[in-house]
């Protein structure tokens, strides 16, 4: 046999063995499985909802009731030490709240705001007062800025008071006030006793639970 008879027979077997290759290759059965649909996407499980808050200071059973203070009292607020060294009784428009004047350890004074708000059913807002300096302002009757922050006027008005224990207030009189509100829900207060100097605190409201009595006043 000549050599180019070889090399075409050659090249014929290989050409063969190339087709039977792919013929097989078609026919061998998937391990994966062709019709078999691909698997279903699985959404990632949600985060669960944080517990809801109940609402600043609304009345229960199962915490210390903040009207049932007096002056005198050791309270716990948020795990601070407070004494409660007077308390001021506020009227204005048929509503009424109660100031206590509270001296941590580091005898930093405070103001503890308890009112009974309308609604069904009733309920309390408790709000601590940490005063800031005012630096000679007055309260405008439109927007003010206080340390860069915008706060709209809510209500102001002329209340009558009366005072137990130490205040550093007479014993009765008239206090005027201007309560602010900025568009992140902080809250500003301004108040004069007496049409003296202004005063101004910014309020934290207070959740149910916050405050505890320590020990009562004899």
């Amino acid at each position: 046999m000549s050599m180019t008879s070889m090399v075409v027979l050659g090249l014929s077997i290989a050409t063969l063995l190339l087709l039977l290759g792919a013929l097989w290759a078609t026919m061998r059965p998937d391990r994966k499985g062709r019709a078999s649909e691909p698997p279903a996407e699985v959404a990632p499980p949600e985060a669960p909802l944080a517990a809801p808050v109940g609402a600043p200071g609304r009345a229960g059973t199962d915490y210390t009731d903040p009207r049932t203070i007096q002056v005198g009292d050791r309270i716990d607020v948020h795990g601070s030490p407070q004494r409660v060294l007077g308390a001021m009784f506020v009227s204005w428009q048929g509503r009424q709240w109660t100031e206590f004047l509270l001296r941590d350890r580091a005898r930093r004074l405070q103001w503890l705001s308890v009112e009974v708000l309308p609604g069904d059913p009733p309920h309390l807002e408790v709000k601590l007062w940490s005063e800031v300096p005012a630096q000679g302002m007055v309260p405008a009757k439109s927007m003010l800025i206080m340390e860069g922050v915008e706060f709209y006027p809510v209500e102001r008005g002329t209340a009558a008071f009366r005072c137990e224990g130490d205040t550093g207030t007479p014993e009765r009189g008239l206090l005027d006030f201007a309560d602010y509100r900025a568009a992140d829900g902080r809250l500003l207060s301004f108040e004069r006793i007496q049409g003296g100097a202004w005063t101004a605190a910014y309020a934290q409201p207070l959740p149910p639970g916050s405050i505890s009595i320590v020990h009562r006043a004899h």
